[in-house]
């Protein structure tokens, strides 16, 4: 009888220990249970093949498809006479060109004759304007004799999540290897629930993943499969919730006549109706005696940054601290200038010309000098400064105040776990928490990603906020479209405004040095050039296209004090054009700034995009953002383009943006340190899993806290979200 390996059995005893080193090294897998959670990403059939005119650049694919030609081609190279192999394939919609190379020319040119069918995989280029594949690996898909092609015919083809060094084909037999072990699965769905629902067991989930014979195979594992992950996930967060209600906090009630009241007597403005709603929210949380969990998420200059000077008013009225976090200098010091320049005599303290009712506001800094670091910890440990913005200097053990009352969180998805529960853990009792962002999310990744977090949403920009207009400028194939960007630029100038230009790279040595170490690209993709960088384009407008005006460079490796200097002399008008990297992201505030260049736009992110257009139409003149790029018109990242430039609605981009990046990412991969627990679970399409399983987690967690009843669920809880993911949920 055939031995079946346990779930927990590392991979090396089953597959060997080459096969198993490059499971953990290219996918991180590394046990039987991983594997068999680790599901095909899609189905090929015969007779159905995949597009290719979707086909991602700069991403390792695998594509069923069928030889269309095949042609060799001998050339004269630097090392005398060479041999290239042109194959190309089609899907019945589009071609893509295939690549081979010298001695690796022989096998393919036998192989893939006209007419074979076959897998193929490897890593998407552009080359000559044109998407190919450089030597890929290729598995060929014919049977023997004909009951291997008619088995062939009706059986679905399962194309997993592969890498260059491990092929669709290979983790399929790997698969093959451990999937008599889905029979001892564990499954976290309790009976009633399941039964109810009419989902699939989990052991037969695993094994029609894996090998369906239908496609109604595949919908029923899916189905199962995306209940686990949508139910384990919102019981994480349901036992969050309950336990953060069990927490004590000092209710922080504003005075009736304090420096709040002060302070919305002299606002030059009145207070959207978006705002007088979400502060009343806060500052109910605020009075109660569990501490606040709010995410205040709202569009670029929707005024958030009011909503939450208020609130940090409101606990220095009651007797306490805030403290905001921001993820850089450059924008702490922003956060810092313009909460003074609101605050006005109100954040004088101590000082003469101050209000009454004033307190200290303070700037904390690593790059801060001693003396001035000294002065403000003292401050703070007194009690003398009531509100705080800093970066993650913020965070060090030095830092003690004397009564932290209110924690601001600004862009949350830049810190990591550790960071923001360092500062929280600050307080005398657990300090109210107010997280901001100005990324617009969608309903459904509220209530996976920050589902222990009450939401908030500023979804109207205040009176004076002028249209911004974008639009695509494809640099290779219209070079007098870029001209026309630049004399756009020059116009805006001369009418007295002003202009960012950003780029992805800052181009100095150490940047340099980091290029040099990438390992050269293999066939032509080594021919695309490196992105943009700040310094050249600095000195080549200078020279050419924008001779004359006064532009200054502004990057994240400069030293604190030039940032700020620049900053300063672009926001008084004393510069016309800035070229930065994203430093100016979020927070840079200059309403004069009218017109925004973004080079190799293609290499932002759709959200990165808009919040870097918000940066300009914040004064009372129209704004201007032009996306350059020279990707092919027909390529995704162009489309994507086409996008941002059609909507300013931030909700409406960050559906576009989630529908184009992988699941994981939006769990905060990167700040958790470990996978993402979603594969088949997809945020945007699944909101009525998500929220019935919301729903059943909440009631389950209310009558079973410590899931006492459940112990496949408490295994799966365990398993799923380890123990770093479950901090990081727990963080928010």
């Amino acid at each position: 009888m055939e031995r079946v390996p346990a779930l927990d059995e590392p991979l090396k005893k089953s597959l060997g220990p080459a096969t198993a080193k490059v499971m953990a090294e290219a996918l991180d897998l590394h046990t039987v249970g991983d594997l068999l959670h680790h599901y095909p990403r899609r189905y090929a059939e015969r007779g159905e093949l995949t597009t290719l005119s979707d086909l991602p650049l700069d991403e390792h694919v695998t594509v069923v498809a069928q030889v269309a030609d095949a042609r060799v081609h001998t050339f004269n190279g630097a090392k005398g006479r060479g041999q290239r192999l042109e194959v190309s394939i089609t899907d019945g919609s589009g071609r893509l060109q295939l690549v081979f190379f010298g001695k690796g020319v022989h096998k393919p040119h036998h192989d893939l004759l006209p007419g074979t069918r076959a897998m193929f995989s490897g890593k998407v280029s552009l080359f000559n304007r044109r998407l190919q594949l450089a030597h890929p690996a290729y598995e060929l898909l014919r049977g023997d004799g004909d009951v291997a092609v008619d088995a062939w015919a009706s059986a679905l083809i399962p194309i997993y999540p592969a890498t260059t060094k491990l092929e669709s084909w290979k983790i399929a037999k790997a698969v093959d290897a451990v999937l008599p072990s889905a029979a001892d699965a564990v499954d976290p769905l309790p009976s009633a629930l399941r039964e109810g629902r009419g989902l699939a067991e989990l052991p037969d989930a695993l094994r029609l993943i894996h090998r369906p014979r239908t496609k109604a195979d595949v919908a029923a594992a899916r189905e199962r499969l995306k209940w686990d992950e949508a139910f384990v996930l919102q019981v994480a967060l349901a036992r969050r919730r309950h336990a953060d209600t069990q927490l004590p906090a000092v209710p922080r009630r504003p005075a009736a006549d304090g420096i709040l009241t002060a302070f919305d007597a002299k606002l030059p403005f009145t207070l959207t109706d978006g705002q007088t709603k979400v502060s009343t929210e806060i500052f109910d949380d605020l009075a109660t005696d569990h501490p606040m969990h709010r995410l205040l998420q709202g569009e670029v200059g929707s005024g958030k940054t009011m909503v939450a000077l208020r609130a940090m008013l409101a606990v220095v009225d009651a007797g306490g601290q805030a403290a905001m976090l921001a993820p850089t200098e450059v924008l702490a010091q922003q956060h810092h200038r313009s909460v003074t320049e609101m605050m006005g005599e109100l954040a004088e303290g101590g000082m003469l010309g101050g209000a009454d009712r004033a307190t200290k506001v303070v700037l904390l800094t690593g790059s801060m000098g001693a003396a001035a670091r000294r002065q403000a910890l003292l401050d703070l440990v007194t009690g003398e400064a009531g509100i705080v913005i800093g970066t993650h200097a913020l965070i060090e053990d030095k830092v003690k105040f004397h009564d932290l009352g209110l924690v601001v969180v600004d862009e949350q998805h830049r810190f990591g776990v550790e960071q923001r529960d360092a500062l929280r853990g600050k307080g005398k009792q657990p300090p109210h928490l107010l997280v901001m962002t100005a990324t617009p999310i969608p309903r459904t990744v509220a209530m996976t990603v920050f589902g222990d977090l009450e939401t908030s949403v500023l979804d109207q920009l205040p009176a004076g906020r002028s249209p911004i207009a974008s639009h695509v400028v494809p640099a290779a194939d219209k070079p007098h479209f870029l001209a026309r960007a630049w004399e756009r630029v020059r116009e805006e100038v001369e009418n007295g405004h002003q202009a960012y230009v950003v780029c992805p790279r800052i181009g100095d040595e150490e940047d340099e040095k980091k290029a040099a170490k990438r390992k050269p690209s293999t066939g032509d993709e080594a021919e695309k050039r490196p992105p943009l960088a700040v310094l050249d384009v600095a000195e080549k407008l200078a020279e050419g296209p924008l001779a004359g005006l006064r532009i200054a460079v502004l990057h994240g490796r400069m030293h604190p004090d030039d940032k700020d200097d620049v900053m300063r002399r672009f926001a008084a008008g004393e510069l016309d054009v800035l070229v930065a990297t994203t430093v100016i992201e979020v927070g840079v505030n200059v309403p004069n700034a009218t017109a925004m260049v973004i080079m190799d736009a293609d290499r932002f992110g759709v959200s990165q995009l808009h919040q870097l257009r918000g940066r300009v139409g914040r004064g009372s003149a129209p704004g201007l953002c032009l996306l350059v790029t020279e990707m092919p018109e027909a390529s995704p990242a162009r489309q994507r383009l086409g996008a941002v430039a059609s909507t300013l609605d931030g909700f409406e981009l960050s559906r576009i943006d989630l529908e184009q990046r992988r699941e994981g990412d939006v769990l905060g991969q990167a700040q958790s340190g470990v996978r993402s627990s979603l594969r088949v679970l997809a945020v945007i399409d699944d909101e009525e899993v998500i929220a019935a399983a919301r729903e059943e987690a909440t009631a389950l967690v209310l009558a079973d806290p410590d899931l006492e009843a459940h112990p496949g669920l408490r295994t799966a809880l365990d398993a799923l979200l380890s123990e770093e993911r479950e901090e990081y949920l727990e963080k928010g």
